[in-house]
């Protein structure tokens, strides 16, 4: 009896695998290819598009006023002003700022009207405590809870010229003819120097005077030597 011979197996897929379709030929096939693979590439574009426009409104919503928080209204500088002048109601205006963002010890308007300003402030900056001279400016410049600020008249224009906020000064009552002067205080910290009239214009040091802190023992015998003698400042 013959032996069967096996029959060769046939190349391509194996027996028992499913067959891959086939996928067509010819130029029919190129054309489909050719716009199964654009469609791809334009559902991946139309995501980035989509991507990058989330991004953009997210970020927009998170810069407008008020955007995951509360808001609260804020005292600012409406113009540039300068040191030592007298705050009027005209130089400030109201804002909204995210709560986050607001400053500590800041004033109102009507708080804030009528003060001597220790600093200049630039328009759009915020009004606090520690730019109007007072009690809470005293007591940030010394480290003393009960300093206060008292203003002595400058007699020489040299000295007034080389006070700065910040420079220690010892405030000297003049001495009767033939005595020696007082110190009536000493170690005081200049706040601001005022122009006559409690502007800062004008270029003349007469007349001048400087804010000082002082602890508020002190700011009393100052402020009641300076109405009947003549007192002056001594830098450190």
């Amino acid at each position: 009896m013959a032996e069967r011979r096996a029959r060769p197996a046939r190349s391509g897929t194996p027996e028992g695998s499913p067959r891959r379709p086939t996928e067509p030929s010819g130029p029919f096939g190129a054309v489909a290819a050719f716009l199964g693979r654009a469609s791809w590439r334009r559902a991946v574009l139309v995501r980035r598009c989509v991507a990058g426009v989330l991004v953009a409104v997210a970020a927009v919503l998170a810069l407008s006023p008020g955007a995951g928080g509360d808001t609260a209204e804020v005292v600012v500088a409406a113009r540039d002003l300068p040191p030592g002048s007298v705050v009027a109601a005209a130089d400030l205006t109201v804002v909204t700022w995210p709560a986050e963002l607001v400053p500590a010890g800041v004033v109102g308007v009507a708080a804030a009207e009528g003060r001597v300003l220790a600093g200049a402030l630039r328009a759009g900056e915020p009004l606090t405590d520690l730019r109007l001279a007072g009690a809470a400016l005293a007591a940030a410049a010394t480290g003393l809870p009960d300093a206060a600020a008292v203003p002595v008249r400058l007699a020489d224009p040299d000295v007034a010229a080389l006070l700065t906020p910040g420079v220690r000064v010892d405030v000297v009552a003049a001495a009767p003819e033939g005595g020696e002067p007082t110190v009536l205080a000493d170690s005081a910290v200049v706040l601001t120097v005022l122009e006559p009239g409690g502007t800062s214009a004008g270029t003349s040091a007469r007349g001048r005077s400087a804010l000082v802190a002082l602890p508020r023992d002190l700011a009393t015998r100052v402020a009641a030597a300076s109405l009947s003698d003549q007192v002056a400042v001594t830098l450190r």
